[in-house]
């Protein structure tokens, strides 16, 4: 008489009906008949808020197997009276259901977001050989994971209480008063190391020891693809380090080309320095560069063809394939630089001279030497001149600047 009474029964069937599914349905139809109903009917889409939270109630209930169980058996005041329990927030039902909006905007406002891990940045050198032939290099990287023992919850049970030192907010406020002033700072609580929670001793993960993630090796490969860019970024979304209620980051490998020896590159075209002697600039050339590939190019001068200093020549598709199209590839430019000799002897000025065009014969008399100063050449380098100069100009022009204005200032102090 006086012992607990069993519930008594009640309707049993308004939840299905509500999710448009029949008594014996599956939880993948359960998912979807919740799935298509909810986003139908969000209150951010112009949809039924009542509608929308008797959605998520009746989801609620039976996508648990113990309290499905429950009201399949004794109905939905069983559940009220306290054999099962519900009453969460439906937007975050909604919310931990599609871990994010589906609706490609930022969700409900009142919906909880889902914090995203940081990406995780590596330098990945690579030489020009590699960006010109393309390549992929295996790369052993440690990260975090979600334990797999607990799943992430850091407890044998799956259960955690929220931290006493912080009340479940993670974060704790330190109050200092400097003389007058009250300063106030934020940190994270120490006690539960910013996670709002706490685990009992007994219960804690044996594998993860509460820390919810273990340390993991991953090998990725990275495929660095024929005419990539120094500062190009390769990504593998997804692949960093893994967090409970967290969307985790991306590890990202940003190419660093290394300088090369002979080649330079400027965009999709490459630069040979090649430097000749004066007998190779004036009567031909011919000699073999070794390219980026290994082939062996044989590089000659036309027949009778002066090439002169700092002259350039091109090489039509022997430049850098383009990302993407490498059948496309640039221009090879070669700047000749043409190297003279120190001086030559009586001997060889005169066999050059009986060669080369004859040098303009310009008579003067002695009469007009006698009036003509002497002068004296010397070498400069014309970069150097022209930065001095410039120098120079800039700082004369700002010494004019003061004058003018300190000569300003000083006859207004004397019309005072």
């Amino acid at each position: 008489m006086f012992g607990r009474q069993p519930p008594r029964k009640s309707d049993n069937t308004k939840y299905y009906d509500i999710l448009g599914v029949p008594k014996g349905a599956s939880q993948d139809d359960l998912k979807k008949a919740y799935r298509k109903a909810a986003i139908k009917n969000h209150p951010d889409k112009g949809g039924d808020p009542e509608k929308f939270k008797e959605l998520a109630q009746a989801y609620e209930i039976l996508s648990d197997p113990e309290k499905r169980e429950i009201y399949d058996q004794y109905g939905e005041d069983a559940l009220k009276e306290g054999v099962g329990s519900g009453g969460h927030d439906p937007f975050d039902i909604f919310q931990s259901f599609f871990g994010g909006s589906p609706f490609g905007g930022g969700g409900s406002s009142r919906g909880r977001r889902q914090r995203r891990g940081e990406d995780v940045v590596h330098p990945l050198k690579v030489s020009l050989e590699d960006l010109y032939n393309g390549t992929s290099k295996k790369l052993s990287l440690s990260r975090n994971v979600l334990c797999p023992k607990c799943k992430g919850k850091g407890s044998k049970s799956g259960a955690s209480m929220k931290c006493a030192g912080c009340q479940g907010s993670g974060m704790k406020v330190t109050i200092r008063q400097l003389g007058p002033m009250i300063q106030q700072m934020q940190h994270p609580c120490n006690e539960c190391k910013g996670t709002g929670e706490t685990i009992n001793d007994r219960d804690r993960c044996p594998q993860c020891k509460a820390e919810k993630v273990v340390p993991d090796k991953k090998v990725l490969e990275v495929v660095v693809e024929k005419g990539m860019q120094n500062g190009q970024k390769i990504t593998f979304p997804g692949e960093a380090d893994e967090a409970p209620e967290t969307v985790t980051g991306d590890i990202v490998f940003v190419l660093q080309q290394k300088e090369h020896q002979k080649f330079k590159r400027k965009g999709d075209d490459l630069f040979v320095e090649h430097t000749l002697s004066l007998t190779e600039a004036l009567c031909g050339f011919q000699f073999i560069l070794n390219h980026l590939d290994g082939r062996q190019m044989l590089i000659k001068s036309q027949p009778g063809e002066v090439v002169k200093p700092d002259q350039f020549k091109a090489i039509n598709d022997e430049g850098m394939p383009q990302y993407q199209r490498p059948f496309m590839k640039g221009k090879l430019y070669i700047h000749f630089s043409v190297e003279f000799p120190e001086s030559f002897s009586p001997e060889q000025c005169k066999a050059l001279g009986a060669v080369l065009a004859p040098r303009p014969s310009v008579q003067l008399t002695d009469m007009e030497l006698d009036e003509c100063e002497e002068t004296t050449l010397h070498d400069v380098n014309i970069e150097e001149e022209m930065r001095r100069k410039q120098t120079q100009q800039a700082q004369e022009a700002y010494d004019e600047d003061e004058d003018m204005h300190g000569g300003a200032q000083r006859v207004q102090c004397a019309q005072q």
